[in-house]
């Protein structure tokens, strides 16, 4: 597992992090002070001048937000990473800012990892390795990675920060009203994605599943080509430290900026696509965290999977009537399409017929869009237009306020991200994809 190369200048370490409810809560409130005085600022400019725009008001809040959250680290900046790849939900100043939690949040200081070793193994690193780095490769959200040997085999640590694990549902509960405000969502609509998250979240800081996953997923990948996993040490694990061995390699951003081949992008993107197609349509179970810091490009030019925290399972009634849609003619059956969305809560039983219609017609165009990679052999994640569209879509509808309720089962709020995770991905790359190698198992009436 490689270094996580910066995106700014390394941050300072940290010596300690809030753990209490008390000191956690105290932190949302300062906060929330600091914002306030934002909000003030930038009405008492546009006094002055009423054109003034919110750039630097909400340059001024992610700021603010990110610095809060990264000193608390754990499951509210995890929600900030979460809300970074959404180029839909938020203006360019947060998702720019809450980026840095996918490289490059403040590291802890080494008396503060030596004090997690003895709590969970009883010796320090130095007498569990043969040698072990104090100073950091990288930290995100959860946690941070360092160097280490044993026997002559290289070495990735990743530690969890303390009281991460603990602090789930206090911290989401601390975060609810800075959510409300950035995303606009109806208050159920912002229930039902927190409590999806928070359950995935109690799932990705237990690391003794993790180290689990990873063996399973990693050996059930193990055939497709082009992919590297890390060797896993459960002997060397424990709830909150993970063991694996070390993969030399680049992250996304290094790699572009080698002008690679257009075979190598293509390359590296039909691995990605096999990777996450073939989880989705044969496991049922796919690695829902599809950010750039959880891959390499190895000198070799395969693609290294270095993080199974996050797995999101889909049960037959969400599989068959959503992937059934995106890849056959079913969205030219009316009335099957219709069935299809009812069972996946788009449109609602208590529904009136102009609604049906308006629904109907809205999620046929989302999922015409979404669909086309999956429509043809092969794709081409570098055309913009694509894109274009999709995200003018997604901003048309964003600002209807027939979109302002939940819609849709929870399964959607991690499926989707993971899916424009990957074609975010694969459009950074540029990569031409044959998108017919995994192809998802459908029904054709509901």
């Amino acid at each position: 597992m490689a270094p996580k190369k910066n995106m700014s200048e390394q941050p300072k370490e940290q010596n300690s992090i809030p753990t209490t409810k008390v000191q956690r809560s105290a932190k949302f409130v300062t906060t929330g002070f600091k914002i306030g005085g934002n909000y003030i600022k930038h009405y008492s400019k546009k006094l002055f001048n009423p054109d003034l725009n919110k750039d630097e008001l909400n340059q001024d809040n992610a700021s603010d937000i990110y610095e809060s959250l990264s000193e608390l680290k754990g499951s509210a900046l995890k929600v900030a990473q979460m809300l970074s790849m959404d180029k839909n939900l938020l203006p360019k100043a947060y998702t720019d800012k809450f980026s840095l939690s996918q490289y490059n949040a403040p590291p802890l200081s080494g008396p503060l990892i030596v004090q997690t070793f003895k709590k969970l193994f009883g010796k320090s690193p130095e007498q569990i390795y043969d040698k072990f780095e104090l100073k950091s490769t990288n930290a995100a959200s959860i946690g941070q990675v360092h160097r280490a040997e044993l026997n002559g085999k290289k070495l990735a640590v990743k530690i969890q920060y303390p009281g991460v694990g603990d602090s789930i549902s206090s911290d989401l509960k601390l975060v609810k009203p800075f959510a409300f405000r950035l995303l606009g969502m109806s208050e159920r609509e912002l229930d039902i994605y927190m409590n999806e998250v928070e359950e995935r979240l109690v799932e990705e800081t237990d690391y003794e599943l993790e180290v689990r996953r990873s063996i399973q997923f990693s050996e059930a990948c193990a055939n497709l080509d082009n992919l590297v996993f890390p060797e896993y040490f459960p002997e060397l694990s424990r709830k909150r430290v993970i063991t694996m061995s070390w993969i030399e390699g680049m992250h996304l951003k290094e790699f572009l900026q080698t002008n690679p081949s257009q075979e190598l992008r293509n390359t590296i993107g039909q691995a990605m696509w096999d990777f996450y197609n073939f989880q989705q349509h044969e496991l049922r179970a796919v690695h829902a965290d599809p950010h750039p810091g959880n891959f390499l490009i190895t000198p070799d030019g395969k693609l290294g999977i270095i993080d199974f925290g996050c797995i999101k399972e889909m049960p037959d009634d969400f599989y068959y009537p959503f992937f059934s849609t995106t890849s056959t003619d079913l969205l030219e059956n009316k009335e099957e399409t219709i069935k299809a969305f009812r069972q996946l809560e788009m449109i609602h039983a208590k529904d009136n017929p102009q609604q049906v219609e308006f629904y109907y017609t809205q999620y046929k165009e989302m999922i015409g869009l979404f669909a086309k990679p999956y429509m043809t052999g092969k794709f081409d994640f570098g055309e913009n237009e694509f894109f274009d569209n999709l995200y003018s879509f997604g901003e048309k509808i964003a600002r209807m306020p027939e979109f302002k309720q939940a819609r849709g089962v929870k399964h959607f709020i991690y499926v989707n991200r993971t899916n424009f995770g990957l074609y975010n991905i694969l459009h950074e790359l540029k990569a031409q994809v044959n998108t017919d190698t995994f192809k998802p198992h459908v029904l054709l009436a509901y």
